[in-house]
Order: C-alpha cells, then structure tokens, then sequence
C-alpha cells in the first residue's frame, strides 16, 4: 500500500526541508507556509523514500525525508512512472501530476550539499485540486 512517510517544510524555496508532524494543503497554493507553495504548476514536489534508498546505495549518508527539499516523502509507489494528470488521493487532498522530475538550478542547495541531486529524474511535482490536511501514515491513492 502507498503511504506518505513524512511532510517537509521550509520557508524558502530550494533549501533542505524540515519534517513536520501535518501539513494543510491549500486548494490553488500548496502546502500552508512552504516557500514552493503559490499559484503555479509546481505546488508540492513529491520523492519517494525508495529514490533516497538508491541515494544512500549509492554512498551519500545521512538522507532522510525532506534533504531533497520534497514537500512529501512517499512510499510503496513509483511516482516518476504516474502520467501528467493522475490525479492523486493523499490524506484529504486530491492532487494533480504536473510535472516529472526538473531541471537543477545553479548553486542548488541540495546538489551543494548531498553531492547529488535524485529530485531531476525521480521526483514529481502536483497541484491541489481539493485542500486538506495530510500527515505521515495517510494512504495515497491512485485515482
């Protein structure tokens, strides 16, 4: 079954983010008080727990949920494979795939950091159809 391991926020965009217990997710916007959130095409950026495994495999330590910036850390499903436009039932959201994987920027904090970026390849992007609140141990739902 796919779950959300955690929910991670930073004030800034591009930035490691902090793991917190819920997060509120605001139709049109994102999650409440992130620096990704607006009104835009990219409001929650997602990454597998599986992806930060490859990560550690490959012998970057000390990952954990969020070090790849991701607003929502999954698990038990493979997000980069999901069509643009699945949408996506995840605590008491509905999300929309927007966009797979993304360009690095120059000086990314997380590229500078773990040595290596996963978010390019592996991570997806989603918008908020329906808002809601979601916390670590919630069902993701393929709709």
């Amino acid at each position: 079954m796919a779950k959300v391991v955690s929910i991670n926020i930073s004030e800034i965009k591009g930035v490691i983010k902090t793991p917190v217990a819920e997060g509120t997710f605001k139709e049109d916007h994102g999650l409440v008080g992130d620096g990704h959130a607006g009104n835009w095409h990219r409001q929650v950026s997602l990454l597998a727990n599986e992806s930060i495994d490859k990560m550690i495999n490959f012998g970057v330590p000390d990952l954990t949920p969020g070090k790849f910036a991701e607003n929502i850390t999954t698990e038990g499903i493979v997000l980069y494979e999901l069509p643009i436009g699945t949408r996506l039932k995840i605590g008491d959201t509905i999300q929309e795939v927007t966009q797979i994987g993304k360009e690095c920027h120059k000086g990314c904090a997380i590229k500078n950091k773990v040595g290596k970026c996963i978010m390019p390849t592996e991570g997806i992007f989603t918008k908020i159809i329906k808002g809601g609140v979601i916390k670590a141990g919630d069902s993701i739902e393929v709709l």
